[in-house]
């Protein structure tokens, strides 16, 4: 049997058991990419403090930081997937690297926080690429859905290694020199990983009715910036001004457009099609809203501990061992439950866990710097996530038949990556807007000195509460720091909460939107060439519901 990376197979009774050659090197080649790609990912949630400090932002800068990042992910991540199929994905994997390798050069060099978006927008893209060109490239190799259901565990497993080691990396560096060092270090990482993609990787494609959807790319990138940028700028500069107001309208208009676009396309990006696929809609839907939870959750926690409580960049990064360690090691353990139980059931218990661990966040004490307090609340999320981020993505790919495994992949790791671009967006809105709104009044009711009331309200409204909490002792508008402190405390409570409750609507979601579904059996024309011949040469169903 000849597979359409160039390698033979000879039939036989054993041969769905082997391994298709280059499988372990394609997998340590993938993996090596998602790491990275994640390492470029979470590298600010350590550093947000000093990015403050340093580059004097405030509190929407620091949110353009990490969303820049996603947004670009997000608004690509269709076309690189289509990309990727028609050129093959391991020159996609080897050109995404090497966008990250100039990013994070450029986020090195940054002089100001408008060069630090533009490094982060640079990794952004070259992560679009790098997350669905690495899915699919083992995907593609993989035999039947046990073996599928590992590897993605596997992958998923160092997409949250990276965001574990990466706080660590930048508060090492952020402690014995800069956080510009880190930057460095995520530089020579991808080049690294460029080798391996290289060296390791072998090529493969899925041309076949695949071509670029320019007008569905154009109106889908330009709906989701104009939407993230209402989101991210409403808090701080007024829901209701003419900027914020058109960002929305003009963004919901080209978002409906893409939507026209797809239905008409010969060769769309987004195929509405695989929706009609209930466990593929279902999963799709609470994707979105349970890693924009659990990033939420993430940015809240870096947010609290750095520009909030101004910790050390090495305690900031305690707690993302906990929030994202879990999910790499657990991989053997989810692996196994990805073939002994239902995912529906993993997908619950995950949402759970993650939306009692964002309860517990939103009854911390801003006033209390230990980090004792955050261990139980951060281990049940990480936990949570671990469970859900590859029971996710298995249920998609199992849901549809193996020539639309491209197509599902690039949808899938849009989706979680558009919860995941939302999340900083939703929960910063979310405290900005609280804590926007509480400052005024606590400082109303406080007993301070005219000049240092008049001072604190100037700064609030050119840099909101949080430009206030970072005032030196004895500037004016210092005095009025204990009062931010509790404002930015209630609205950052009040973003744990919204995670909670979103984690909670997606565990209820999955309970009632997968009742009934099991695992589709496809049929033999359906069969991926990848598969080798057995008693049917069909892929053994995994459990969903």
């Amino acid at each position: 049997m000849t597979l359409n990376n160039g390698t033979t197979t000879s039939p036989g009774p054993t041969a769905g058991a082997a391994r298709t050659p280059g499988y372990a090197g394609r997998l340590a080649a993938a993996c090596c990419a998602v790491f990275v790609a994640q390492v470029a990912n979470a590298l600010p949630a350590s550093l947000n403090g000093l990015f403050q400090q340093d580059l004097d932002t405030h509190g929407s800068q620091l949110t353009w930081i990490t969303s820049a990042f996603m947004i670009a992910v997000v608004c690509f991540e269709f076309t690189f997937g289509v990309l990727g199929d028609l050129f093959g994905r391991r020159r996609l994997v080897a050109a995404g690297t090497a966008l990250v390798a100039a990013g994070s050069a450029v986020a090195a060099l940054a002089p100001s926080v408008q060069v630090l978006w533009l490094g982060a927008a640079l990794n952004g893209l070259g992560a679009g690429a790098m997350f669905p060109g690495s899915l699919t490239s083992i995907t593609a190799v993989t035999r039947g859905m046990r073996q599928r259901a590992h590897a993605v565990a596997v992958w998923s497993g160092f997409l949250s290694a990276g965001a574990a080691v990466s706080p660590l990396l930048g508060g090492m560096f952020a402690k014995i020199g800069s956080w510009r060092g880190s930057f460095w270090v995520l530089v020579g990482l991808a080049l690294a990983s460029m080798v391996l993609t290289v060296t390791l990787g072998t090529e493969s494609k899925a041309p076949e009715g695949r071509k670029l959807d320019v007008a569905g790319q154009i109106t889908f990138a330009l709906g989701l910036i104009l939407v993230l940028y209402g989101a991210v700028e409403g808090p701080e500069s007024g829901w209701t001004t003419l900027p914020v107001m058109l960002a929305f309208a003009l963004g919901a208009c080209f978002l409906a457009g893409f939507v026209v676009v797809e239905l008409g396309a010969e060769s769309p990006i987004f195929d509405l099609k695989l929706f009609r696929n209930r466990a593929f809609a279902v999963s799709s839907v609470v994707a979105v809203i349970g890693m924009l939870a659990f990033l939420g959750a993430c940015f809240s926690t870096s947010m609290w501990l750095g520009p909030v409580q101004h910790q050390d960049p090495i305690r900031v990064a305690i707690p993302f061992l906990l929030l994202q360690g879990p999910a790499f090691l657990l991989i053997p353990v989810v692996s196994r439950l990805l073939h002994r139980v239902a995912a529906s059931w993993l997908l619950i218990s995950g949402f759970v866990l993650m939306a009692v661990g964002c309860l517990l966040c939103a009854r911390l004490d801003v006033r209390d710097p230990g980090l004792g307090t955050f261990v139980a609340p951060t281990l049940l999320i990480g936990v949570g996530f671990a469970l859900t981020v590859s029971s996710v993505t298995a249920v998609a790919l199992n849901s549809v038949p193996p020539h639309l495994a491209g197509m599902a992949s690039a949808t899938t790791n849009m989706l979680r990556d558009l919860g995941f671009a939302l999340g900083p967006v939703v929960v910063g809105a979310v405290a900005l807007s609280n804590a926007g709104s509480a400052f005024p009044a606590n400082l109303s009711g406080a007993d301070l000195p005219a000049g240092q009331a008049a001072a604190a309200r100037e700064i609030a409204a050119a840099g909101g509460p949080i430009a206030v909490n970072s005032l030196p002792p004895g500037t004016p508008g210092s005095s009025a720091h204990g009062l931010a402190l509790d404002a930015l405390g209630s609205g950052f409570g009040t973003a744990f909460l919204t995670c909670g409750v979103a984690a909670a609507v997606a565990a209820a979601l999955t309970a009632f939107g997968m009742i009934g579904v099991h695992a589709r059996r496809f049929a033999e024309d359906e069969v991926s060439p990848l598969l080798p011949p057995g008693s049917d040469g069909r892929p053994e169903p995994a459990p969903i519901a």
